[in-house]
């Protein structure tokens, strides 16, 4: 790219982060601003089921609109969320994506794909993190922004298949497990979980969404009253808060004893089971008293039908951390199952391509950094 493709491609990008982001609008607001512009009522349907339900990207491709309408919503909105600038495949098909936004921010996605066909997508609710778990890419960070609603589902889109009916999307499962904490940016991730279960877009099962937490526990407490059938995910990591607070300063501020209260009760309100999230840390948190101590802890706080732990082979970052080894993880999940606590071994997946959050992006901007000071 020449010096003059890339201060036009940059003054593009600020022009286009001035407007508001067209999948950023549920169907009611399609609804006001296309009132506003003097268009019948169905045409707001039209619109909203091209950017969610056929996952158009350019206002060009919605054919059945006016062209004077086309061009008029051009000029008040933004169509694409942002642009792919990595994309890594794995050997196990795992592939992640580094998004640049409109305003430069870059944030990442992953989809993850099953042996039966399904795939996962995992997506980012922020760029960066202000939470500065020890053992997590993302939290060398720091926060930047929260998403918007629109640049959450518009990560899910990048795998979905335009123009197919809701059946063969080719996406069966979101989870918030990207960068970020999404119930920081609550009132963006509610959106966007509506938007993916709209039936005029993606019209995605709520109960194959998953929002994980590291344990804001009143927003946990608030998610229990919103009517959503959401799976939570709470991202525990230790047994007790003296460990837990070495690696997770968040839980010097809510501690284990109230997140887990109000998982009990996002748990008897919904009558949905919580899944608690344990990263594996070689001489941290995997020996055999640790995993009994846990079963106690939570058995002491939900009912065993209403828990299920899933156990993470660490992916090692540059923060220093090791991963447990195989028997270690073994023998920890025996001894859950053995103080009746249902527990499932996750598979490391993308190892080869820096699969877990904030990786690509941090070796991407050391490796511009080097680059850049190689030609300097």
């Amino acid at each position: 790219m020449t010096t003059l493709q890339a201060t036009l491609s940059e003054l593009h990008d600020r022009l286009a982060a001035d407007r508001p982001l067209a999948q950023d609008l549920t169907l009611a607001e399609l609804e006001v601003l296309l009132a506003e512009l003097g268009q019948p009522r169905y045409r707001a349907r039209q619109v909203f089921h091209w950017l969610h339900g056929r996952l158009a990207t350019c206002w060009e491709q919605m054919s059945d609109l006016p062209a004077a309408l086309r061009r008029e919503l051009a000029e008040r909105l933004g169509a694409v969320a942002g642009e792919v600038v990595a994309d890594q495949r794995a050997a196990d098909g795992t592939r992640k994506l580094l998004l640049r936004l409109r305003d430069g921010q870059q944030i990442e996605t992953v989809g993850i794909p099953a042996r039966d066909g399904r795939l996962t997508v995992c997506v980012s609710t922020q760029a960066g993190c202000a939470l500065g778990c020890g053992f997590c890419a993302t939290g060398e960070m720091g926060l930047a922004r929260n998403l918007s609603a629109g640049e959450i589902v518009s990560q899910v889109y990048q795998f979905a298949t335009p123009h197919a009916r809701p059946e063969e999307r080719g996406v069966s499962n979101v989870v918030y497990m990207g960068m970020g904490e999404p119930l920081h940016n609550y009132a963006a991730t509610l959106k966007s979980v509506r938007l993916l279960a709209d039936p005029l877009g993606m019209g995605m099962s709520e109960r194959r969404i998953t929002i994980s937490t590291s344990g804001l526990a009143p927003r946990m407490r608030q998610l229990a009253h919103e009517g959503l059938h959401v799976r939570l995910a709470v991202s525990l990591h230790a047994p007790n808060d003296a460990i837990r607070s070495s690696i997770m300063p968040i839980n010097r501020r809510y501690p284990l004893a109230e997140v887990l209260a109000a998982a009990r009760e996002y748990a008897a309100e919904t009558d949905r089971r919580v899944s608690f999230e344990y990263v594996m840390l070689g001489g941290v948190n995997d020996a055999p008293e640790h995993a009994a101590e846990l079963a106690r802890v939570l058995r002491t706080a939900l009912p065993p039908a209403l828990l299920h732990v899933n156990l993470i082979p660490y992916n090692p970052t540059a923060a220093g951390f090791a991963s447990s080894s195989a028997a270690s993880i073994r023998q920890f999940a025996d001894v859950l199952r053995a103080n009746g606590v249902r527990v499932t071994v996750r598979a490391s997946r993308g190892r080869d391509i820096a699969a877990a959050c904030g990786q690509l992006k941090t070796e991407t901007n050391r490796a511009n950094r080097s680059t850049i000071a190689a030609l300097g």
